[in-house]
């Protein structure tokens, strides 16, 4: 089987920014030698498997091969002549084992909701039954797991739930006016999985989150190809990218993600994070939040959002918030984003945040100090906003080399918000209660980074 070289060690920026980040040496991973080769047993035309098919799981040789693998090596799955897909229920990792896709194969979820009950008929259903279904994908009290390839895994979100009239999109968005509690599978999720790698998968199409998460100590992304909707206009309510939370030592590199939700929502507890050399497209942007607090020394650079609804974004509110310290964005490109920056403690679960009270009542207070603004330009216009929680609790946002272009004053907008200014400067200054600037007379902006040749269409 080929294998591919590591790259050099991931060290972005000036001294001033290395503290915010991953502490591991992280280098490109490697594809490691099979233990399994699985060949597939069913076709997919145009994205789809026939009726007929719904129920020859592939899952039992599929978790029977990596029960007996081998640390260190993979199972792989590989195409067949015409043979080109497998179909699934949920499946475990198990430590150090690899499940390797191989390119031209689909990995694609079961539509049969039972399969994902994490207890009896909860999955798929709405109300207070509801319960959290299991992934397609479990990673759970396992060290070194990872999942590769070039190939796909479809979660089929799209697709009509089996025994139902509907899809888990169509599900998620039927529930949306009335916030009611429902139930869908996520492609990924892990849970204590130190050493977590996913190395340059495609994934699709999930019913609900891509990738979540949480008590790891070390989980790399690298390469991941994230496309949801594959079909282009389909409604894709609440499919986050990929989502880390009460982890430290994280790195997402050199990822392309476009998607129905947040591309990256950095959740609560979160120390030590790289976002470096990414580009995003449809989705709300770089997020932090809404569960924010105790988050610290994170650090995004390099990065190109095109078209999403917002770009940074740190999101709150006074029953999920907290204290944020020690956030860095470098070097990012934006085009056609309406929101380039916002820092709100107002968030109300929707799309784009306000800075003003909403009058919600909790005891979780939003905090956000050392949140670091450099080299970041806004091809086109649009709304920069910094807010605090009140006046002791103001945020603090250091802008320097910060460029909206076309932004007009009514775009920006702050209150009970501290903004430094660097030497490089900013194209907008602030005003509003609570609101200070240092120095006083915004610096004019220079030095601003160049975005030529940044929007690129989306990598498949």
């Amino acid at each position: 089987m080929k294998r591919y070289a590591t790259a050099a060690v991931l060290l972005f920026g000036s001294p001033l920014f290395l503290s915010a980040q991953d502490t591991r040496h992280v280098t490109e991973p490697t594809i490691p030698p099979a233990c399994t080769i699985l060949k597939a047993q069913l076709k997919a035309t145009n994205n789809a498997l026939r009726d007929e098919d719904e129920k020859k799981l592939d899952s039992g040789r599929i978790q029977d091969a990596m029960d007996h693998c081998g640390e260190g090596k993979a199972v792989v799955l590989r195409a067949d002549g015409a043979s080109n897909a497998f179909l699934s229920g949920p499946l475990d990792l198990r430590s150090g084992v690899i499940l390797l896709i191989e390119k031209g194969v689909t990995l694609y979820a079961s539509r049969d909701p039972r399969l994902f009950d994490s207890t009896p008929e909860t999955c798929g259903v709405t109300g207070p039954q509801a319960k959290n279904c299991l992934a397609l994908i479990n990673v759970r009290d396992v060290k070194n797991a990872a999942v590769m390839g070039d190939g796909v895994i479809d979660g089929r979100g799209d697709k009509q739930i089996l025994s139902k009239s509907f899809t888990w999109w169509q599900q998620s968005r039927a529930m949306e006016p009335t916030n009611t509690k429902y139930s869908a599978p996520r492609l990924i999720v892990a849970n204590h999985a130190d050493g977590l790698i996913l190395y340059r998968i495609r994934l699709h199409n999930s019913p609900n989150f891509h990738v979540t998460v949480s008590n790891t100590n070390g989980f790399t992304a690298w390469g991941v190809h994230l496309l949801t909707p594959t079909v282009r206009g389909t409604d894709a309510r609440n499919t986050d990218g990929i989502d880390p939370g009460s982890s430290e030592n994280v790195t997402v590199a050199k990822s392309w993600i476009d998607n129905g939700d947040d591309n990256i929502a950095i959740k609560a507890s979160v120390h030590h994070m790289s976002v470096l050399d990414n580009h995003f497209y449809s989705g709300h942007g770089m997020s932090m939040g809404s569960e924010a607090r105790d988050e610290s020394d994170i650090y995004v650079d390099t990065l190109t959002l095109d078209h999403t609804t917002s770009g940074i974004r740190i999101k709150s509110n006074v029953q999920r918030g907290g204290m944020v310290r020690g956030v860095a964005y470098r070097n990012v490109c934006m085009r056609d984003v309406a929101m380039p920056i916002s820092i709100s403690p107002f968030y109300t679960g929707q799309t784009t945040d306000g800075i003003e009270d909403t009058g919600l009542k909790g005891d979780m207070t939003p905090d956000y100090k050392g949140i670091r603004i450099e080299d970041v330009l806004s091809v086109t216009p649009g709304i920069v906003q910094v807010a605090g929680l009140n006046k002791d609790h103001v945020s603090e946002v250091t802008l320097n080399g910060v460029e909206v272009r076309g932004i007009q004053p009514a775009q920006m907008r702050a209150r009970f918000a501290a903004f430094t200014y660097g030497t490089k400067g900013a194209n907008m200054s602030f005003s509003g209660e609570g609101v200070t600037s240092n120095p006083a007379t915004t610096p004019a902006v220079k030095s601003v980074i160049s975005c030529d040749g940044k929007f690129v269409p989306y990598e498949d």
